[in-house]
């Protein structure tokens, strides 16, 4: 384990410190919660964004569904005739 100082000013101090007292944890295990949850946001979002250029290539390339046939796929939803995901 490493040791990393920070500064915190009196705005987040303050509340921190109430909310250690309240959930009867340390500061320490609360900013690393904090620093873990923002990291595994941040991994999210780059997930989500190399998605999104994956999506757009796609569609650079010419692999897209039409609008009108995934409506009716979707629309089958819940229905007696659930209709198959379109194909490319």
């Amino acid at each position: 384990m490493s040791i990393t100082s920070i500064r915190i000013t009196d705005d987040v101090e303050k509340p921190l410190e109430s909310l250690a007292k309240k959930l009867d944890r340390s500061k320490n295990y609360i900013i690393n919660q904090a620093i873990k949850e923002f990291l595994a946001r941040q991994s999210l979002e780059d997930s989500r964004w190399q998605d999104t250029l994956k999506a757009l290539e796609s569609i650079k390339a010419g692999k897209s569904i039409d609008e009108s046939d995934v409506n009716a796929w979707l629309n089958s939803w819940g229905t007696k005739d659930r209709k198959s995901p379109p194909k490319l």
